[in-house]
């Protein structure tokens, strides 16, 4: 059985980071000034309940407007009810995966991330000790599924690959897993996951 990874975890988010954005590898990009950007949370669930830490990711639906069928930690942008990024993190998974909000045990917080979108998005880390009954949110979630922590805690199971946007060349991080290619946004969150933790 693999060992609790919640300290090493809890200590890793301790330590500062750096903040990241889906421009980091692309330093020719020109970020307009003023930019007014969006709050958003999304949890980051590990869960404990197997053998071995598995990482739990949604498959958006291939009918959403915005990131279609792309893999997805569960959450969004803060609504003015949300108390703070960790409550729009925990209300966004309950609704997308059906998690029950008293399940997650909050570890820490990532830095921000900035998406193309326009969006600054908080990763709150959280492990979860106990199973649940995953709900997809019918047409917004196709499908809920986990992969090894270990896996993407792992620097070298990261690569840098690139594809035309906009008239341009743009390069991204993806770290695949099985019939799972897990890229842009979600890869480079879970890379300064792995940057923190072996520090």
């Amino acid at each position: 059985m693999t060992p609790d990874p919640t300290e090493k975890l809890r200590a890793a988010l301790s330590r500062p980071g750096i903040e990241s954005s889906d421009f980091d590898l692309n330093p020719e990009t020109v970020l307009p000034e003023g930019r007014k950007l969006r709050p958003a949370g999304v949890l980051v669930p590990i869960t404990l309940a197997g053998d071995t830490p598995r990482l739990i990711l949604t498959k958006r639906s291939s009918a959403l407007k915005h990131h279609p069928g792309q893999i997805a930690f569960p959450g969004g942008k803060q609504d003015d009810g949300d108390v703070d990024v960790t409550a729009t993190a925990l209300r966004e998974a309950q609704e997308e995966i059906g998690l029950p909000p008293e399940l997650p045990e909050i570890l820490g917080h990532l830095s921000p991330h900035e998406t193309v979108t326009s969006f600054t998005v908080t990763p709150v880390v959280a492990i979860l000790r106990d199973t649940f009954q995953s709900i997809p949110e019918p047409g917004e979630v196709d499908e809920v599924f986990s992969v090894p922590l270990a896996h993407v805690l792992n620097p070298a199971n990261y690569i840098i690959e690139s594809r035309r946007w906009r008239g341009q060349k743009r390069y991204y991080y993806t770290v695949p897993f099985g019939p799972y290619y897990i890229w842009g946004a979600t890869a480079r969150m879970l890379r300064g996951l792995a940057a923190r933790v072996n520090e």
